[in-house]
């Protein structure tokens, strides 16, 4: 069989083949046929499903403790805190501040505190002894006018972003804020939640499916920084 009739026989078409069916010393110019396209689409494919399937671990998961199932409630402040800060003996220094990004809040002269991981009741002592020399009634309050920290909601929902957090917020109430679920493209049954705490990163996985129909009991609050993700479904054609 000469090289035209292999290629024809293989369902390729060639060009600058001689006319004896031998390959000239021009460059060939190979095209396949739909049928072989299709064939090498397919093998391609499912060679990358395999590889990303073999490529992907599952992050050890952590169980969901009595202590997720409660409201969360923070008594450090954090950035986006408001907190009132009141000198019953000097009115005029009174006044609001938003904990900063930096953890910082001015005060009267410029003066700068780091509130950040302090509790109120911290904070007030040490503005206290800040101004203490200034103060004839050596007094001062500090209460949260408002607290808000940032939750994260990615994947397969309507409007994936940043939650600022005002109240304490379950991670079903986060995904409905977030416009709720993509129902088409949407695998609830494996929502995760990605968590780093005191320098250590947990990892949840929640029946959202469940919790939506009323089938779940369990209840998970998310805390400050938490990362929401709704998984895709695997879709093969």
């Amino acid at each position: 069989m000469n090289v035209q009739h292999w290629y024809q026989s293989h369902g390729v078409h060639r060009r600058c083949v001689s006319d004896d069916g031998s390959l000239s010393n021009t460059s060939i110019a190979v095209r396949l046929t739909w049928s072989v396209h299709r064939r090498l689409g397919w093998l391609v494919g499912t060679a990358a499903i395999v590889l990303g399937l073999a490529g992907c671990s599952s992050p050890s998961l952590t169980p969901v403790s009595s202590e997720d199932a409660k409201p969360y409630r923070s008594v450090s402040l954090r950035e986006g805190d408001a907190v009132r800060i009141v000198f019953p003996g000097a009115p005029s220094l009174n006044t609001v501040q938003q904990v900063r990004r930096d953890g910082m809040i001015t005060l009267d002269e410029g003066n700068e505190v780091m509130a950040a991981g302090k509790s109120p009741a911290q904070l007030q002592e040490e503005i206290l002894t800040l101004y203490s020399a200034r103060l004839v009634r050596k007094e001062v309050l500090v209460t949260v006018d408002s607290s808000a920290y940032p939750v994260f909601v990615s994947g397969a929902v309507l409007r994936p972003g940043k939650i600022m957090v005002t109240e304490p917020l379950t991670v079903v109430e986060a995904i409905m804020e977030a416009g709720g679920l993509d129902e088409n493209r949407a695998q609830s049954k494996k929502v995760m939640v990605t968590r780093e705490q005191d320098g250590v990163v947990s990892h949840y996985r929640l029946n959202v499916k469940d919790m939506l129909r009323g089938q779940s009991k369990t209840r998970f609050y998310l805390r400050p920084m938490d990362v929401v993700y709704v998984p895709t479904k695997i879709q093969v054609w």
